[in-house]
């Protein structure tokens, strides 16, 4: 009977320990799987936000980013604000008037979000002074997107423009040295 008593508290002690690891464990896993929903959320809010793009919908930059928005393009330039970028995006409108973005990857860390992206169009309008060529573009880019509050607060884009320019008929060529 001794024994039997020295026991039971050992047993109590036992389950009591696991049971708080394994209520640990599930609290991780809650905050894991509340973590991987708020990244599926802001994966489609860039889907969403790159779709109503390619529809002229540039009334979406208002609605999922916040109001201190910044957008850097290239990723290293003076951030702009949203109607900055709303009036740059028209003007790619305007030179590719079927401009598409296809995601062809697109990552989520945090509050992070990465798309990798081919950007197809027509050249119809001009394009930073170079007139309409009627040509068909693809081009990369790598589109980099910050949330605060489950809106985008920051965007960072670099596209691969020299390669753009040279489907448009540019060529690069080395600087002249001067004699």
């Amino acid at each position: 009977m001794k024994k039997l008593l020295m026991i039971i508290p050992l047993v109590i002690l036992l389950c009591f320990t696991f049971g708080c690891q394994d209520k640990e464990a599930l609290a991780e896993l809650e905050a894991m799987k509340a973590q991987a929903e708020v990244e599926e959320q802001n994966k489609e809010t860039v889907k969403r936000l790159l779709a109503e793009g390619d529809k002229k919908n540039l009334g979406i930059l208002a609605e999922v980013c916040t109001p201190d928005y910044k957008y850097r393009f290239p990723s290293n330039a003076e951030p702009i604000n949203i109607e900055e970028h709303k009036a740059l995006w028209e003007s790619f409108n305007v030179a590719f008037p079927d401009l598409t973005h296809n995601i062809k990857e697109i990552y989520a860390n945090g509050d992070i979000v990465v798309a990798r992206i081919i950007l197809s169009g027509t050249h119809e309008g001009e394009f930073t002074g170079l007139p309409p060529t009627g040509k068909k573009v693809e081009f990369s880019a790598i589109e980099i997107f910050r949330f605060s509050d489950g809106k985008v607060a920051d965007f960072w884009g670099d596209a691969d423009l020299i390669g753009l320019y040279q489907q448009l008929g540019m060529e690069l060529k080395p600087k002249e040295t001067e004699k």
